[in-house]
């Protein structure tokens, strides 16, 4: 139990305090001039959240799910191939998977305003497509604002997927092929299921965080689409309406971890930490 007691409290000092003190915000007056807000059990921050934002939810939860998806389906075949095909150069290739944690998190968002502007290589190949025409843009659209959150999260789902996918014996896949198996069939059967608790946290890595974002909406995206991490900023710092944000916060907070569970459910978890 000694041994325990560092981590434990570390968690009450920098956990349940901060979260104790954020629901008694959400639960203080509306600060009015010259008011400071008051603890007076005032639920009407919390109908406000689920009244006056609901699409701010909707928009964040949408984002973030589908550039989980995006780095699953970008970070898995990547993770695949380096640890099966990556050789003596195994540490190399990862170690370009993490070069961009070197450069700030808002640089790298601010470099794709200039990648995606109207005048940017990437809108040019994107107005040949016939569909799209010549006043297509991919600034200030939803699908700038995923794609930043994919570009910036998905270090969060290779390196998992990577330490996952490290640990498998691949002779099983050879076994399963002497049984007369496909390569298909053996890599769903076999190395898919042993290599879901990577996918597990990866998916985690990245949705969380991108769920809360509001770097990527404020710079590659616009008004249409603000997400709740966007609002929750505005009201921290410039409407400076504590308990609404602290509200915000508290529903964003209790609306992710219910999914998690939901998710940690369907998927399961054993194997997480081996």
């Amino acid at each position: 139990m000694g041994m325990l007691s560092p981590g434990v409290i570390w968690l009450l000092l920098f956990f349940l305090v901060p979260v104790l003190i954020l629901v008694k915000a959400s639960l203080s007056s509306t600060p009015r001039r010259f008011i400071p807000p008051t603890f007076s059990w005032d639920w009407s921050n919390y109908t406000a959240a689920f009244s006056q934002y609901q699409p701010q939810f909707v928009r964040s939860f949408g984002y973030a799910g589908t550039a989980t998806i995006l780095a699953i389906l970008i970070g898995y075949p990547l993770a695949y191939w380096i640890a099966t095909q990556g050789g003596r150069f195994k540490n190399l290739l990862i170690g370009l998977v993490v070069v961009p944690f070197f450069i700030s998190y808002l640089i790298r968002t601010i470099a794709w305003t200039s990648i995606l502007s109207d005048n940017g290589p990437f809108v040019g190949l994107y107005r040949l497509l016939p569909w799209v025409g010549s006043d297509g843009r991919l600034l200030a659209t939803p699908w700038a604002v995923i794609g930043g959150l994919t570009y910036n999260f998905i270090s969060f789902m290779i390196l998992p997927i990577y330490v996952s996918l490290e640990k498998i014996d691949f002779r099983l896949t050879e076994a399963a092929a002497d049984l007369g198996s496909t390569a298909w069939h053996a890599f769903r059967k076999v190395v898919l299921p042993l290599s879901m608790p990577g996918v597990f946290a990866g998916s985690l890595l990245v949705f969380i965080p991108a769920a809360g974002d509001y770097i990527n909406t404020y710079y590659l995206g616009s008004a249409k689409t603000t997400m709740i991490g966007t609002v929750v900023q505005d009201q921290f710092l410039k409407q400076q309406d504590y308990p609404q944000a602290a509200a915000l916060s508290m529903v964003l907070m209790v609306i992710i971890t219910t999914m998690v569970l939901i998710y940690s459910k369907f998927l399961g978890t054993e194997g997480l930490a081996v």
